[in-house]
C-alpha cells in the first residue's frame, strides 16, 4: 500500500513514510539536545538507528529539505496537544484563555519539540544565508488573533481595542514567557510554575481585552 506524497511527488510506500518519520523524529531530538548547527546527518543517523546517512539523503533532498519537514512536524504536534482544549472551551474569551494557558504548558508538556523550533527558526539558513523554515509558519498566529479578537468583539465579549496591536501584543507576550522557559533564561529567584504562568498570562489578557464596565 502506498500513501499520498505532496508536491507532485510519487506516492510513498506506507515502509516509506515509517522511515522518514523515524528520521524526523530523529533530527528533532538531535537538533532540540544539541542545537541545529550540530544536528549532522551523521548524529541523525546515529540517533535513528540507522546503518548509514544514505537513508537520510534517499528520503531528503538535503538538511534544508530535512529540516523543513521536522519543522512541519513539530508545528503539527504541538497543534494537536493545544487543540483539544481550545475546542473544548466555549466562548471567544475562553477559548483565548485555553490558547494561551496550553501554549505555556507546551514547555513541560514538549520541551524537545519546542527547543528544536526555536532552534530551526533562529539558527536555520540556507547557503545564500536565507531562512530555511519561514517565520510565518509560527508568526502567522496574529492574524488568526486578529480574526479571534474581531469576532469576540462582534460578540460582544471583547471590548473596544485595536485587533493588531493586541494580536502582536499577544504573540509577543507568549513567545517571550515560552522562549524563556525553553531556553532556562526565566530568571533568578525560584523554579517558575508554568501552570501559574500560564494563569497569570491570560488573566492580564482577559482584563485586556475585556469590555468596559462602569
Amino acid at each position: 500500500m502506498r500513501a499520498k506524497a505532496s508536491g507532485g511527488q510519487r506516492e510513498r510506500t506506507f515502509t516509506e513514510s515509517g522511515r522518514r518519520a523515524q528520521i524526523v523524529d530523529a533530527a528533532i531530538e538531535v537538533i532540540a539536545e544539541l542545537g541545529y548547527a550540530r544536528a549532522s546527518f551523521a548524529r541523525i543517523a546515529k540517533r535513528a538507528g540507522l546503518s548509514s546517512t544514505g537513508m537520510i539523503s534517499y528520503h531528503f533532498a538535503g538538511k534544508d529539505d530535512l529540516v523543513r519537514a521536522c519543522a512541519e512536524e513539530i508545528v503539527r504536534v504541538l497543534t494537536e496537544f493545544m487543540r483539544p482544549r481550545i475546542d473544548a472551551a466555549a466562548g471567544y474569551a475562553a477559548k483565548l484563555r485555553a490558547y494561551i494557558e496550553s501554549n505555556v504548558d507546551i514547555v513541560g508538556s514538549r520541551p524537545a519539540h519546542l527547543r528544536a523550533l526555536l532552534e530551526i527558526l533562529n539558527n536555520a539558513r540556507d547557503a545564500d544565508g536565507q531562512v530555511i523554515v519561514d517565520s510565518a509558519v509560527v508568526t502567522s498566529r496574529a492574524e488568526l488573533f486578529a480574526t479571534h479578537l474581531r469576532d469576540g468583539q462582534r460578540a460582544g465579549e471583547f471590548g473596544a481595542f485595536d485587533v493588531w496591536v493586541m494580536a502582536h501584543a499577544l504573540t509577543g507576550a507568549i513567545d517571550a514567557v515560552v522562549g524563556a522557559h525553553a531556553t532556562g533564561e526565566e530568571g533568578e529567584g525560584p523554579a517558575r510554575d508554568l501552570e501559574r504562568c500560564g494563569r497569570e498570562l491570560a488573566d492580564a489578557f482577559e482584563r485586556a481585552t475585556a469590555p468596559w464596565r462602569r
